[in-house]
């Protein structure tokens, strides 16, 4: 079984865009790989990056999905930022909204990682479906997968668009702390460079 890639991930959330659809991406290599896809006329696109505050997506799906119940979000979230916001799940579920989370577990903050590595950027794993469904605790409809390699993707997918598709579904994605966008690898020296020059004389 060869482990799932972060590109081949955003491979098949390609195929699934249409008019229907709004993508949220997350701060960080999340922004990156969706910035990639091609959107389909009527397929919505929010990001927030300017500021670079994590956790923020959660919310937004959350809002967005409420804003809008004829479009089905597809949400791509790193684990860190997924920690800073999770309990937003519990309102999704309360609203009986059917969004798609897919959940990017590389076990820590990657993006700051090439900025700075250091064991500050590791985080506690969590079972995050296993908390996904301690929140639904058996009221309303929800899905969860985890997902190592490509074929299990391919199946959650059909699920979470196919017999799921009134659900909200949670796919947790497990990829290597190392798997990053060539853009993030890019960025990551120039920002490192940037934080640590002298502050400017006044």
């Amino acid at each position: 079984m060869e482990a799932l890639k972060v590109n081949v991930l955003f491979k098949h959330i390609q195929k699934m865009l249409s008019g229907d659809v709004v993508v949220i991406a997350e701060t960080g290599d999340s922004w990156f790989n969706c910035q990639k896809l091609k959107l389909q006329q009527g397929c919505g696109y929010q990001l927030q990056m300017h500021y670079a505050s994590i956790g923020w997506s959660v919310g937004a799906t959350l809002g967005y999905a409420q804003a809008a119940p004829n479009k089905r979000i597809i949400a791509c979230i790193g684990d860190g930022s997924f920690q800073m916001t999770a309990q937003e799940v519990s309102t999704m579920l309360r609203c009986e909204q059917r969004s798609i989370i897919f959940l990017i577990n590389n076990g820590g903050y990657s993006t700051e990682a090439q900025i700075h590595d250091g064991p500050y950027n590791e985080i506690k794993n969590w079972d995050y479906t296993g908390l996904v469904h301690a929140i639904h605790n058996n009221e309303g409809k929800c899905w969860t997968a985890k997902v190592h390699c490509e074929e299990e993707l391919v199946m959650a997918i059909e699920m979470a668009m196919g017999e799921k598709k009134t659900c909200l579904c949670f796919i947790e994605v497990i990829v290597n702390k190392y798997d990053t966008s060539k853009e993030l690898l890019k960025l990551g020296p120039r920002l490192a460079a940037a934080n640590g020059r002298p502050p400017n004389p006044k």
